[in-house]
């Protein structure tokens, strides 16, 4: 009796993701999703979040745990921080992914490229670039020495980083991929609140609470000069009406505010004031003419830094994608009632400037080019992990 050797079975692909904050574990999830498509045996590892769990895998920390922003919050935890790396690093370690993939949040997913790659030697690909090209250039050292493949999904950095002489793939924006699969859904019609007569005013005033408390009672106050909108401001992903009751202090009643709901806010919006950030680039991809105000500490002194220290002309992503001022840009010394109210006043009626801005959005989604961001990274990374040796790096020249 002879017996047939079995035949030899290939391990699963081991993927390592790092997503710190929502916007990441948003697009982390869609990036797992896409890399099961092209890998069925796919096995995830994680710091994220909600999302990032419901596709499969294995959450070793709530990006809640760990999303502290600002050079204050950061020195007051900088020991929570420290712990946080260290039990990403020993995870890393212990479970030898294939791939690391680091997801934007570059003050801690640098550290752990370092480490990944002086350390483990296994590869690094890294999906959202940081935004050096706003501010810490000197970034680039560390990127092209630790990051094997940078994914990036604005435009622009294309040239920026080829300016550096380091080679990027732009694999398209994850935020249009979102906003076309939100449209196909069957919620997609359904408005966040009952009718009642008036155009909505959609108010998107950040995603952390130091931001909420700086920016939305500005915006609220101005949303009381316009008694023919109805304003509605898109709650923030982990945060409870508790949180905005603290944000906003004294006040005689909340404003209305929708959880989990922001697409539907923006599909149904008349207007927006939006703070800087992706929610500029959501707002665009929906149409949804908007006034882009951010509290900035300093006030005129805000403006003077940005304008002759940072490398860009502007903060929002609309203008940068545009390269032109498509969207009005209201922060620092600017960032005054008087000033969004004009700028507001300008867009809730079939005016010029609205008409300009919306000419203006159709642009930048025509330079976004088309959806399959998910996609394309999916298998940029698949081919990464299954070629078995490490890629060669970008060429190692000084900026």
């Amino acid at each position: 009796i002879t017996t047939r050797p079995k035949a030899a079975t290939t391990p699963p692909m081991k993927y390592y993701l790092i997503a710190g904050e929502a916007s990441g574990d948003l697009h982390a999830s869609n990036l797992m999703a896409a890399l099961r498509d092209e890998d069925p045996q796919a096995e995830f590892r994680f710091f994220g979040g909600d999302l990032m769990r419901a596709v499969g895998g294995t959450c070793v920390m709530h990006y809640r745990e760990m999303a502290y922003m600002g050079i204050i919050p950061v020195v007051l935890h900088a020991r929570t921080i420290a712990r946080n790396m260290r039990l990403c690093r020993d995870d890393i370690r212990a479970w030898r992914p294939d791939v690391v993939i680091p997801v934007d949040y570059p003050g801690f997913n640098l550290r752990i490229a370092r480490y990944v790659h002086d350390t483990l030697r296994r590869p690094v690909c890294y999906y959202i670039s940081p935004k050096i090209w706003a501010w810490k250039r000197g970034r680039i050292h560390t990127i092209r020495r630790c990051v094997d493949r940078m994914l990036c999904i604005l435009p622009f950095e294309t040239d920026f980083y080829r300016s550096l002489d380091y080679a990027v793939d732009y694999v398209g924006n994850p935020s249009v991929d979102a906003v076309e699969n939100f449209r196909r859904s069957a919620v997609a019609g359904v408005s966040p609140v009952a009718d009642d007569g008036r155009p909505l005013l959609a108010i998107l005033a950040g995603s952390r609470r130091n931001e909420i408390a700086e920016n939305l009672p500005t915006m609220l106050d101005v949303a009381r000069r316009f008694p023919t909108l109805r304003p509605v401001v898109a709650g923030a992903p982990g945060l409870t009406m508790d949180d905005y009751r603290r944000s906003l202090g004294r006040r005689d009643a909340l404003p209305e505010i929708v959880f989990d709901r922001t697409y539907e806010l923006l599909a149904h919006a008349h207007v927006a004031l939006v703070t800087s950030g992706t929610a500029t680039l959501e707002a665009a991809l929906f149409r949804v003419p908007q006034v882009v105000c951010y509290a900035v500490g300093g006030g005129r002194l805000a403006n003077y830094v940005f304008d002759h220290f940072f490398r860009v002309p502007y903060i929002s992503l609309v203008n940068l994608i545009v390269g032109e001022p498509v969207v009005p840009e209201l922060f620092g010394g600017r960032f005054t009632r008087q000033r969004i109210t004009d700028a507001l006043s300008r867009l809730t009626d079939d005016t010029p400037e609205r008409r300009q801005m919306l000419d203006g959005y159709d642009r930048m989604i025509q330079r976004l080019g088309p959806a399959g961001a998910s996609q394309r990274a999916a298998r940029v990374i698949a081919a990464l992990t299954h070629s078995g040796t490490r890629p060669k790096s970008p060429p190692s020249v000084e900026a």
